[in-house]
């Protein structure tokens, strides 16, 4: 479904740290209601501590204490929410209203009136003006390449003009942070500045910071209403273990961490009130393939190896069933895809097929010795399968691809896990055969095929490191389709192209699909209910997102 065009609105920190901004051992649930006074909510994350050791609220440094944790979503606020699952809907914001034009290379906005900072300043049609000019001129700033060419205020509205479609990153466009001109008009370098005073327009301010933790309250005169919950809690831990002990003993309400077997150990601690959430977006996970070097250069093998891998096994081994299973050949995440699956696609599924695996590979001139594989040349198949150590779902799942085509195919696939710094290095400069990594993801699968199809990228490339199409996988013909359905005007064009898109990943097979990417949460319903779910997609759980402080304003307290 595409997005309306127009939309109007009406181990852990020590338990002494977390002890101290709880106020009891037992968290953020420990609250007594018989006060009146709704409980506080406690958020966290599995980065370390470190992350706390510099107090960074700057929205643009993705890295610093507010954005890794997550705080800085519920001060700085977008103009408008892009849902990634449920109708793929827009919910205007900061902005009342927010509308295109046909071709996507225009926006106007019509901000929201009786909106103040939190300083008590009016927010207004200059603040807009002043963020997206500020990102334009600034290009440590522009992460989503806005490509703005023209913003202006024009009566009440602020119309900006691209120069190019903005139809496939309509959420890079509308959730930028939107931050006081009265105040960054005076930073030197907005790129690198902590900008320790967080003025924000959101729900909260920041009461205290330390090594310990954040802690926020919430304000009286918030433009969006009565704020639902009147304090949070933000607390680092040392990795995903002390994370869910957290949450499993109530210490912590809101998380985002993959859990395995998350039934047994997160959810059945308390089944009335535990929930585990992975929402379907459009991200498949892939095994990126490097084309540009032996064995998957040759077509025949990719495709051998797409035939045999074993996405059952992944979604119940490697993920532990956190989102559904991955079976359209296409790689498009169902049910939440369903609508762009092109229709020769529509019932065509992946099935487990060894023989024709192998006949494949002997069609293109490959033998075997003994159960060994040989390439046309005679020489043994061999590749290494790399991800990082430590993400213990990533290496189970490259672990199940490798030992599944060394039995079905005899090729020697080998694992290997550096540490995730060379990783990501290797990754950009093509030092790999294969890896298993996510995709992008928005409202639409053409962040999907993007990510490995895309040959602009590679002539992007700057001292040999591309930012994504990590395989190098070169299609003029692909890279054509890519960019007419990103700048088409009609629906009619961005089917036909999406068709073709699909096409050619299944037949030339740049990258091989394997499972779904879902965003991952957790939370309790013992204090507060209206969380997104399975049943209510108004948007992800996850707390580090832009949606963050719209699932924020949508609880209830528990009576």
């Amino acid at each position: 479904m595409k997005l309306r065009k127009t939309l109007i609105a009406v181990s852990a920190i020590a338990a002494l740290s977390a002890m101290a901004l709880t106020g009891c051992s037992s968290g953020g649930g420990s609250d007594d209601k018989s006060t009146g006074a709704s409980p506080a909510l406690t958020v966290a994350k599995p980065d370390g501590s470190g992350v706390l050791s510099t107090q960074i609220n700057n929205p643009f440094i993705g890295t610093g204490s507010g954005m890794s944790l997550g705080y800085d979503r519920m001060i700085y606020e977008p103009l408008a929410m892009v849902n990634p699952v449920g109708k793929n809907e827009t919910t205007p914001w900061l902005a009342e209203k927010v509308e295109w034009n046909s071709d996507y290379t225009q926006l106007t906005v019509t901000p929201r009136k009786d909106v103040k900072w939190n300083d008590g300043e009016p927010f207004t049609a200059d603040d807009i003006v002043f963020t997206f000019n500020l990102i334009k001129n600034t290009p440590a700033l522009d992460l989503g390449g806005l490509k703005l060419a023209d913003i202006k205020k024009d009566g009440d509205d602020v119309v900006m003009t691209f120069s190019e479609s903005k139809f496939v990153k309509q959420g890079d466009v509308l959730q930028i942070s939107i931050v006081p001109e009265h105040q960054w008009k005076d930073i030197a370098d907005p790129s690198k500045d902590a900008v320790k005073d967080a003025i924000g327009t959101g729900p909260y301010t920041i009461k205290t910071f330390s090594s310990q933790g954040v802690v926020l309250d919430a304000r009286k005169d918030y433009w969006g209403g009565d704020v639902p919950v009147p304090q949070l809690k933000y607390l680092e831990y040392n990795d995903n273990t002390g994370l869910l002990r957290a949450l499993q003993s109530g210490e912590t309400d809101w998380a985002q961490i993959f859990i395995t077997d998350y039934q047994t150990n997160y959810v059945d601690k308390d089944p009335k009130h535990n929930v585990f959430w992975g929402a379907n977006v459009l991200s498949p996970d892939m095994v990126l393939v490097n084309t540009t070097k032996a064995p998957f250069n040759d077509v025949a093998f990719r495709k051998a190896v797409n035939m045999v891998v074993d996405r059952k096994a992944h979604a119940e081994k490697a993920r532990s069933n956190a989102g559904p299973e991955l079976t359209n050949v296409t790689g498009i995440p169902q049910p939440t895809g369903d609508q762009y699956i092109a229709p020769e696609y529509k019932d065509q599924t992946f099935t487990i097929d060894v023989d024709g695996a192998k006949q494949v590979l002997t069609d293109a001139g490959y033998t075997w010795k003994g159960d060994a594989l040989m390439d046309p040349s005679g020489k043994p198949v061999s590749f290494t399968l790399q991800d990082p150590q430590g993400w213990n779902d990533y290496v189970t799942g490259i672990q199940l691809v490798a030992t599944q085509i060394k039995k079905t195919l005899g090729a020697d696939a080998k694992v290997a896990t550096p540490d995730a710094d060379t990783w990501f290095a290797n990754m950009a400069t093509g030092n790999f055969d294969a890896a298993l990594h996510w995709s992008g993801s928005g409202s639409n699968p053409w962040h999907i095929y993007d990510d490995v199809m895309n040959g602009a990228y590679l002539e992007q490339a700057v001292d040999g490191k591309v930012s994504d199409n990590f395989g190098r996988y070169n299609n003029p013909e692909a890279t054509a389709l890519l960019k007419e359905y990103q700048q088409a005007s009609d629906d009619a064009t961005r089917t036909d192209a999406l068709n073709k898109i699909q096409k050619i990943f299944v037949e030339d097979v740049p990258a091989i699909p394997i499972g779904t990417h879902p965003q991952l949460a957790q939370y309790n319903t013992r204090n507060y209910t209206g969380w997104p779910s399975e049943d209510d997609q108004y948007a992800t759980a996850d707390p580090t997102q832009p949606s963050a402080v719209q699932v924020l304003m949508k609880l209830k307290p528990v009576k």
